[in-house]
């Protein structure tokens, strides 16, 4: 069965193949049609759905995966979010990663605009870090990387949708 994930990320698609090695996985660049750097639990979400169906319809594929990092500003405080989306046929399955707090001061940056992934290579002055261990790497000091929180949503996913299909199924 063939699946095509929304995006060329190597953190996104490195997680989907190592979490569904009985599929073929392709990437696609998808649009998310939600903005650049999602601002809340629900747009993350939003564009984890948006990349899956958009990757199931122009990968032609049997299913589509969407996964999406974003931000939440909460009571002052900045958290990292991620968010994971599988389409097969008419239904949809979700899941969402852990999230971290991230520097306080980064919010004055992300709120005119500027994407997490440009404060991060300010920050750390290290370049295309989405690409690599991503933020949650940095802040975790590598005990978790940006592959591995999507693996984990990745298998989130695929529970779920061998729960569905009927699969997975074990009596004890």
């Amino acid at each position: 069965m063939k699946i095509t994930i929304g995006s060329l990320n190597p953190t996104k698609v490195e997680a989907v193949k190592s979490v569904f090695r009985h599929f073929e996985v392709i990437g696609k660049n998808v649009p998310s049609n939600v903005s650049n750097q999602p601002m809340t639990d629900h747009e993350t979400m939003e564009g984890a759905i948006n990349r899956a169906n958009n990757a199931k319809s122009e990968g032609n594929s049997e299913i589509g995966i969407g996964l999406e990092g974003g931000v939440i500003i909460e009571n002052d405080r900045l958290f990292l979010c991620n968010w994971g989306a599988l389409v097969y046929e008419n239904e949809t399955i979700l899941a969402s990663g852990a999230k971290i707090l991230l520097p306080r001061e980064f919010i004055k940056e992300l709120q005119i605009g500027i994407e997490l992934s440009e404060i991060m290579e300010t920050y750390t002055n290290e370049k295309d870090i989405r690409s690599k261990e991503g933020a949650v790497g940095i802040f975790t000091n590598g005990q978790i990387t940006r592959t591995q929180i999507f693996e984990h949503i990745s298998k989130l996913l695929l529970g779920q949708y061998e729960f569905q299909i009927g699969h997975g199924k074990t009596k004890e």
